[in-house]
């Protein structure tokens, strides 16, 4: 974790955010008149799930409520998770009283490219109010899900090739757009923006990532192929035959965003899914996130992910970084979220024990300095 670890310690908040941390604060320096005494329980960030589809798949819904997959044309980077996101969704309270302070959230696999994601809070009912960044990611997926997708109604992509060609066409263009834009704006002439290519420039500014649904090795290295080519930022989600190109992956230095690893190998791609991925990648110099992909684990599981992870090679404290500090730097809201310093979101989850294990409670859960939930 960033900062001190206290064994007996206070947090002083103030409105939205984390004043003070101190080993002992007086009580006179608290303006809001709330106090939790939670002498022996452990007081840790909030936790982030860096990848997940909350509010988008929405539980008890069944297809009525799935708006993760536009599945008739396989480009579509100008669509919004924003627009979609149902903060109605019974998930998100089960995220809160996990202690799941913040999540990232947009578009399924189906298509090369799927859309735009938004980083937000669990807490609320307008998610304009709910939200940190937006966009905060484009979606790219590679291998089985956009292939058979298209490939089964005899449409393009029906191949991997075909899949990284589109995306390299898709890019280019992006690219031809932005540089057009740019020297008209500098010449002072006129331009007339296109709505399907204007949201590739914070792609090419480097201010957001791809997100890249990868789980072959193969899919893994054609990613970070084509995010080198263009120079862009990039981060590898789900990563499941990660541990068998562990170092590739080190040196192309992008992050890792491991899971679903408890979901079963129900396809070709995920045969080789471990728990050990996120420690064997964090020992080659990897930074590692944890996932749930809710709703393909289910977004309570977070915690006992990162356990099993832990116990697998990770150890406690990385995999506490794993869903906590490390999403936030991977998802650059680390500014405001990830960990408890003053100037930061006051997001705090409060634990009878070790979160990670399967019998310890969520007793609190603070989001934006406000008291969520409380443990019946």
């Amino acid at each position: 974790m960033a900062g001190r670890n206290f064994t007996n310690g206070c947090i002083l908040t103030e409105s939205r955010v984390i004043k003070k941390i101190a080993e002992y604060i007086d009580e006179k320096e608290n303006g809001d008149d709330v106090v939790l005494d939670v002498k022996g329980a452990w007081a840790l960030p909030g936790f982030i799930d860096a990848h997940s589809h909350i509010g988008l798949f929405e539980e008890k819904k069944g297809k009525t409520g799935d708006s993760s997959n536009e599945t008739t044309e396989p480009v579509t980077p100008y669509i919004k998770a924003i627009d979609a996101i149902n903060p109605m969704d019974s998930a998100f309270h089960n995220a809160i009283k996990t202690g799941i302070t913040s999540v990232m959230v947009g578009p399924g696999s189906s298509n090369v490219v799927g859309g735009q994601f938004a980083f937000i809070k669990t807490h609320g009912r307008c998610i304009d109010d709910m939200t940190v960044l937006e966009p905060a990611a484009m979606k790219i997926a590679f291998g089985e899900n956009p292939k058979t997708n298209y490939g089964d109604n005899n449409q393009m992509p029906s191949s991997r090739m075909t899949i990284g060609a589109m995306l390299r066409e898709e890019l280019f263009e992006a690219k031809q757009y932005a540089d057009g834009k740019k020297a008209a704006l500098e010449n002072g002439d006129s331009f007339e923006e296109d709505f399907r290519k204007e949201c590739w420039l914070p792609v090419l500014n480097r201010e957001i990532p791809l997100k890249a649904h990868v789980h072959r090795a193969d899919d893994i290295q054609t990613a970070i192929r084509i995010a080198k080519l263009f120079g862009l930022d990039m981060t590898l989600d789900h990563c499941t035959e990660g541990h068998l190109i562990a170092e590739e992956i080190r040196r192309s230095d992008f992050p890792a965003i491991v899971g679903p690893s408890l979901a079963p190998r129900s396809k070709s791609e995920t045969q080789y899914m471990e728990f050990k991925t996120a420690g064997i990648l964090h020992k080659a110099g990897v930074r590692v996130a944890i996932t749930t992909d809710h709703p393909v684990t289910l977004i309570q599981c977070l915690p006992l992910c990162a356990g099993i992870a832990a116990k697998e090679g990770l150890g406690v404290d990385e995999a506490l970084k794993a869903i906590t500090i490390n999403p936030a730097e991977i998802c650059k809201v680390s500014s405001r979220v990830g960990s408890l310093e003053a100037g930061k979101d006051a997001d705090i989850a409060i634990f009878d024990g070790n979160p990670m294990e399967v019998f310890t409670n969520c007793l609190y859960t603070i989001i934006d300095g406000q008291l969520v939930y409380k443990a019946e």
